[in-house]
């Protein structure tokens, strides 16, 4: 007998939440059944936090089941008030619209789209724009309890601050979305992040309340580290799957730099290596763990972008940390480049002349060999009669800097 979904999402520390669990088990492990996770269009890719989600689809869809893509064009014109403690700014139907065809684009890459059990991708403009809001209030809002939902965990950090009615709107709309998926497609069972459990859970309880049929709700945890923060934020902002965003080469670095407790969550969250060898590659604390970095960063590289891109990111990082200047990440500089802090800038390792400075005098910049301690330092005349030079900041970042003509 084919193994339990839940087990393996159990077994790697996705399940955070669920409800009506022996009935939801039963019903995973002995027939086929139609999910959907929800994605918001905010921004046009997709990133790390969204990645996890796609994983989680994927053991669903291993496993029988069949995803339902929501793509959130008509909640994400409102905004999710859920882990905010501000509203968001109310996108254009133009803008929506064009975040929905990159979300498409980028998913098509990670989510089977053929077959008996193919995900679909749906948009839930189509029925949320052109709602009678009378009929919509007689119909769903009947079903909701003011009381209930103030207690809610995503309205309680904005109440006191200020909850418009607009956004208290968004859940009624996403438990909308779990009915109308539910009356087309038969879908049963909603998946997400945990901080969409209230949101989650007001769908299936519509569909028990209204249709009088069994509905399920299940969250998983969070992707953070292990003292609390959100993974997939840089200094640079969020680490992105458009590689014209985060390239390639950042992304690997993003992985392999993380913290050595959060190597095992990572591998077992974000990639399908069985379970043994995680533990294996885990093992060791010291200074073998980077062995398990390494692995983690390049799994989770060549599914986003390609084995060849992996490939590539993985010898530009090695030849970084072990000096090997050819291969590593290379940036062209005018060749009237005279301050290290411009050459900060120019290569990307600093955002600002002032960020560049603090760098200096936090002792983390060196050319070549040479520690620049001098806010004002120049370029040392060696670097400039080679016509290029490696430019290190701190421990982690290399980058070999070439004067263009």
């Amino acid at each position: 007998m084919a193994k339990n979904v839940m087990d393996t999402l159990r077994e790697r520390g996705f399940i955070k939440q669920t409800v009506y669990e022996d009935e939801l088990y039963k019903m995973l492990g002995s027939e086929s059944v139609p999910f959907y996770i929800g994605f918001d269009p905010t921004a046009d890719s997709l990133h790390v936090g969204h990645f996890m989600q796609l994983i989680a689809m994927k053991h669903m869809q291993d496993a029988g089941h069949k995803p339902i893509v929501l793509i959130g064009g008509g909640t994400g014109m409102i905004g999710d008030p859920s882990g905010r403690t501000d509203m968001r700014l109310m996108m254009t139907r133009e803008t929506v619209d064009y975040h929905c065809e990159c979300f498409r684009k980028q998913m098509s890459k990670f989510i089977d789209f053929e077959g008996e059990n193919g995900a679909i991708m749906v948009n839930n403009a189509d029925w949320l724009l052109n709602l009678n809001y009378i009929d919509f209030l007689r119909e769903i809002g009947v079903h909701f309890s003011v009381n209930k939902m103030l207690s809610a965990e995503c309205f309680k950090s904005r109440y006191e601050r200020g909850l418009s009615f607009f956004e208290f709107n968004y859940m009624l709309m996403q438990a909308y979305d779990f009915l109308v998926l539910f009356k087309k497609y038969g879908c049963r069972l909603e998946l997400g992040g945990d901080d969409q459990w209230s949101n989650i859970l007001a769908g299936a309880d519509l569909i028990r309340r209204k249709e009088q049929q069994p509905a399920f709700a299940m969250t998983f945890t969070l992707l953070t580290t292990s003292d609390g923060r959100k993974m997939g934020k840089t200094a640079k902002g969020a680490v992105w799957l458009d590689e014209n965003k985060t390239s390639p080469y950042e992304f690997y670095q993003y992985w392999r730099n993380v913290n050595d407790a959060d190597v095992e969550k990572c591998l077992k969250l974000l990639t399908f290596l069985p379970l043994d060898e995680i533990s294996e590659l885990c093992a060791h604390k010291d200074e073998r763990i980077n062995a398990a970095k390494e692995r983690l960063a390049f799994e989770l590289t060549k599914m986003v972008h390609g084995e060849e891109k992996a490939k590539d990111a993985e010898s530009k990082a090695k030849a970084a940390f072990g000096g090997d200047a050819e291969n590593m990440p290379t940036v062209s500089v005018p060749a009237d480049t005279a301050s290290v802090c411009d050459a900060l800038v120019l290569a990307g390792a600093a955002k600002s002349k002032s960020e560049a400075r603090r760098l200096i005098e936090g002792g983390g910049v060196k050319i070549d060999e040479d520690k620049i301690s001098d806010v004002n330092a120049e370029i040392p005349e060696a670097a400039k009669a080679k016509g290029e030079f490696v430019l290190h900041k701190g421990k982690k970042v290399h980058i070999r800097v070439v004067f263009t003509k």
